[in-house]
């Protein structure tokens, strides 16, 4: 069975860090682009980095450029994201998704597989 697992989400203070992973079973993750997306409560799912199948090429969304870090370790089939500086605006539902491509991308529609979801608060 195809599936992707999301881990890492919390409560935590603003200005403080989480970093979420994404595991993969059942299929590798070696051919596939990964694409982090999240949904704050009655806001529409949208795009927040991405990264090739080979890590060489990423993407972030104007709102987290600097904050935060897409990774990836093909060998153990997971990508990451670490997230600094948090902000209460960040506070979502936060996705992974696999895309069966080289190039990653922001549209949602594009990926094939998602994970369930890890929610992230960020509070005082």
């Amino acid at each position: 069975q195809l599936q992707l697992v999301e881990s890492g989400g919390g409560l935590v203070q603003p200005g403080g860090s989480l970093r979420l992973s994404c595991a993969a079973s059942g299929f590798t993750l070696d051919y596939y682009a990964i694409g982090w997306f999240r949904q704050a409560p009655g806001k529409e799912r949208e795009g927040v980095s991405c990264i090739s199948s080979s890590g060489g090429s990423t993407n972030y969304a104007d709102s987290v450029k600097g904050r935060f870090t897409i990774s990836r370790d093909n060998a153990k089939n997971t990508v990451y994201l670490q997230m600094n500086s948090l902000k209460p605006e960040d506070t979502a539902v936060y996705y992974c998704a696999a895309r069966g491509d080289y190039y990653c991308s922001g549209y949602a529609i594009l990926y094939d597989y998602w994970g369930q979801g890890t929610q992230v608060t960020v509070s005082s």
